[in-house]
């Protein structure tokens, strides 16, 4: 991609993925707060700001490898449901990333309908939509692997006794790392799961617009 020359594309990646890892933190951010916890606030994180939530390493790496992650600080022991309340943290993100997803599918969807016909515009704007539905489908499943640090571990951690004693163990951590590197660096996995979530999401775009009716034009 960043070697593609398709200046809409690298600006639609930027754009999503900058705006999805800064939404993200904040689901969580505003769920710590929901469950009483102040800290989110406290350290100044409830902030569009990307530079907060992400950090400079962060961008850096994404403009080199194209891959990024953001932090949102909380502290579990403030929690008003314990466990619960922190499986409930750990799910908001990406829940913000499913529902920005299908606002990207149906915005698409719209657009396709009944938005510019005109070229390069049309093509631009859902080019721009759909790189929003993917990237974000794909954030939601990625941050869902009961893999530690990713929130499907947390998830998992909150209803499982045996799931919070195993990914407690310090060597379940750094293998947990260990196992995120290869599964992002594995080129032949990564793609073939992004393939996958692309074309679904184009065929859920396709799906919506035909759900929606056509307008008539006047003769």
């Amino acid at each position: 991609m960043w070697q593609a020359g398709e200046s809409v594309l690298l600006m639609s990646w930027i754009v999503w993925v900058m705006t999805s890892v800064v939404l993200h933190e904040l689901g969580h951010g505003y769920a710590a707060l929901a469950e009483g916890d102040p800290t989110p606030r406290d350290s100044g994180h409830i902030t569009l700001n990307p530079i907060v939530h992400m950090g400079w390493f962060s961008i850096v790496a994404f403009l080199i490898m194209g891959i990024a992650w953001g932090l949102m600080p909380v502290n579990p022991s403030r929690f008003r449901n314990g466990r619960k309340g922190w499986a409930f943290v750990a799910a908001a993100g990406p829940a913000v990333n499913l529902a920005l997803s299908a606002v990207c599918i149906v915005a698409c969807a719209v657009a396709i309908r009944y938005g510019p016909q005109n070229e390069p515009l049309a093509t631009n704007l859902r080019l721009f939509l759909v790189t929003g539905a993917w990237l974000n489908l794909y954030l939601m499943l990625f941050n869902l692997m009961p893999v530690p640090p990713l929130d499907g571990s947390i998830i998992l951690a909150g209803f499982s006794n045996g799931a919070m004693r195993f990914f407690s163990k310090p060597g379940v951590q750094q293998f947990g790392l260990l196992a995120l590197f290869i599964a992002v660096f594995s080129t032949n996995l990564s793609s073939a799961v992004v393939d996958s979530i692309q074309t679904w999401s184009v065929h859920a775009v396709a799906a919506v617009v035909s759900w929606l009716p056509a307008v008539s034009v006047a003769s």
